[in-house]
């Protein structure tokens, strides 16, 4: 979770790309140059430890469009595949 959040921040497409579950990644990815990343807070873990093949990860991450706020609350799935973590999808809390 934390990679792919450094990855968006550093505007790493081909990384997000490659940890990204086949199924669900999307066919192009266009990050915006102008967005600014302003942190993290990881709310909440479920399962992905050493054993397991899923987890869960709910966070925070805000940012900031053209002066505009943004914060996107997300609990993710994330799935163990040849030994890597990779994002399947996510739901919204709350929404």
């Amino acid at each position: 979770m934390r990679s792919r959040y450094t990855a968006f921040v550093e505007g790493r497409e081909g990384y997000l790309r490659a940890t990204w579950a086949a199924e669900t990644r999307p066919e192009s990815l266009t990050l915006d140059p102008d967005q600014r990343w302003l942190g993290l807070d990881i709310r909440a873990t479920e399962a992905g430890g050493a054993e397991d093949a899923e987890g869960w990860v709910e966070f925070v991450a805000r940012s900031r469009v053209q002066g505009q706020g943004v914060r996107l609350h997300e609990r993710s799935r994330f799935r163990r595949e040849a030994g890597r973590w990779v994002y399947v999808d996510g739901v919204f809390p709350g929404v």
